[in-house]
């Protein structure tokens, strides 16, 4: 059975999906499912529009990941990392977000001709918010 979405899933590794609920929600995400956390077995799926995010663990457990618990506890979680959300109206949801969101570039037109800007979500994760637009069109790329 082939899938209806991409075949990459953007899985982000959090303590707390209270507060991944209550910062995507004011961004527009929508909780599609989730399994309470429950030592390593707590997932979350949230939806805007065509953008989905996966969350794993939800508590405590996420700093034991065989992986991440390489790393403190403190280091941001999205260290090199871009996350891209595409939005129908890149201003007027800026207008919106920039009223509680951790903005650290501001709106800008690029050189690729979209306007995006990006913020930094309550556990270091990058995020960029850009107009919709189809990413494998070579027109996009940097002139």
């Amino acid at each position: 059975m082939k899938p209806v979405q991409n075949n990459v899933l953007l899985e982000l590794h959090v303590p707390d999906f209270e507060k991944v609920k209550e910062y995507y929600g004011k961004l527009g995400f929508k909780v599609i499912w989730e399994r309470k956390p429950e030592g390593f077995k707590g997932y979350l799926i949230l939806k805007m529009s065509a953008n989905i995010l996966c969350f794993w663990a939800g508590n405590e457990h996420v700093y034991e990941h065989p992986f991440f618990k390489r790393f403190s506890k403190d280091t941001p979680r999205g260290y090199g990392v871009e996350i891209v959300i595409m939005v129908d109206d890149i201003e007027s949801y800026y207008k919106k977000v920039k009223g509680f969101a951790n903005v650290v570039e501001e709106l800008t037109l690029q050189p690729w001709s979209l306007k995006d800007f990006r913020t930094a979500d309550p556990f270091g994760y990058y995020l960029r918010f850009t107009s919709y637009h189809d990413i494998l069109d070579n027109g996009n790329a940097v002139p």
